[in-house]
């Protein structure tokens, strides 16, 4: 038997995934980047338009407006421009606003369902297409019980499937675990005064912070200033610029602030930069090989040859890791990507960088220990 192209496996996946939408009135699809969840989604609606009604009206619901344009851009790729003029979009801030008078409701990045979306979802008693590439991992959580009353996972293809098909090239991790620094060099500005601690010293106030926390409230919001600080701690951003000018090739570096961003690299990419298209495309066609960003890259950009990426922060959670990892999938399938993520040893990262990495291979993952950072 000759062995399936990568076009022809992807056409495989795509037909499978799309003969299961076709069969459930509300179903979602979880698929690995590089399958064409967008253009499923499009093929889905040019079926129905086809062979169900041919009045038919869409909504596309996404979490960002920035991820619209993917469906219009591919409508006319795969000259499916037709069905333009069918489609409204809305941002799920915004579903609870809308009509009930569409066809189908396709839910782009469906994990976003929250339970504020419930009523309006019990009332709207049409077809429901969700889209993933991240689905609920916990059943009993917000978006876990959303999503199985709503659009229940039927058909799932992840990205170690698709790296084993060869559809992605293969990646290996590496997880820097560095120290706080113990160096007084860590400024803190409170509303009443400015002095200068250590990160270790900032790292155990928070947790005694946390510790002594009383209710619910006051622990989370402790936490969560735990982690900005986490954050800005300069070791972090030391090491990544290290690490960065170490690198041959094309390596992009996702950082936390803007501030840092522009510390790190001469060319960076983030909302206040007014410079941002051209460093994105001097990136893409090698002018440059080195860029660091904020999120606005997490997704839905492409870059030619990028072998290496540099996370700063994992946040403990395992879309936006999948979302940057995938930045550096889209080499030929005989090559591997490297991707590094800087860790504080000992510390609350470590169940982050944990939670980030869950749905990926293991055995790929290898761990490199900084003892002077």
């Amino acid at each position: 038997m000759t062995p399936l192209t990568l076009s022809s496996k992807r056409d495989q996946i795509q037909k499978e995934a799309l003969d299961v939408a076709k069969k459930h009135s509300r179903c979602s699809l979880a698929l690995s980047m590089g399958t064409g969840k967008t253009y499923i989604g499009l093929l889905h609606m040019d079926w129905y338009l086809k062979e169900i009604n041919p009045d038919a009206v869409f909504l596309v619901v996404a979490p960002k407006k920035s991820i619209f344009e993917s469906w219009f851009d591919d409508m006319y790729k795969f000259g499916l421009s037709h069905l333009k003029d069918r489609v409204t979009i809305t941002t799920y801030l915004s579903l609870n606003k809308q009509s009930f008078n569409y066809d189908v409701i396709y839910l782009d990045e469906c994990h976003s369902l929250l339970y504020s979306h419930h009523l309006w979802l019990s009332n709207y008693h049409n077809r429901i297409l969700g889209l993933s590439g991240t689905p609920p991992r916990f059943k009993n959580s917000e978006k876990g019980e959303m999503v199985a009353k709503f659009c229940p996972v039927k058909y799932s293809y992840f990205t170690d499937d698709a790296i084993d098909d060869r559809i992605l090239n293969d990646y290996r991790i590496i997880i820097h675990v560095l120290k706080l620094s113990t160096v007084n060099d860590f400024k803190v500005k409170t509303k009443s005064k400015e002095f200068v601690t250590s990160e270790k010293k900032n790292y155990d106030y928070w947790m005694t912070r946390i510790y002594e926390s009383i209710g619910f409230r006051n622990e989370q919001m402790m936490r969560i200033l735990r982690m900005k600080s986490m954050m800005t701690y300069k070791s972090k951003q030391k090491y990544a610029t290290k690490l960065m000018n170490s690198i041959e090739g094309k390596c992009i570096v996702f950082c936390n602030t803007q501030d840092q961003a522009e510390e790190i690299c001469s060319h960076s990419y983030h909302s206040q930069n007014p410079d941002n298209k051209e460093n994105l495309e001097m990136f893409k066609n090698g002018s440059i090989e080195k860029l660091s960003c904020v999120l606005q890259l997490n997704e839905g950009v492409n870059i030619p040859e990028l072998r290496n990426a540099i996370i700063m922060h994992s946040f403990g959670n395992e879309r936006k890791a999948a979302q940057r990892i995938g930045r550096v999938l889209r080499l030929s399938p005989e090559e591997t990507s490297t991707i590094h993520i800087l860790m504080y040893g000992d510390t609350v990262d470590e169940n982050w960088v944990t939670t980030a990495l869950q749905d990926f291979d293991q055995s790929k993952i290898k761990y490199r220990y900084v003892y002077d950072n």
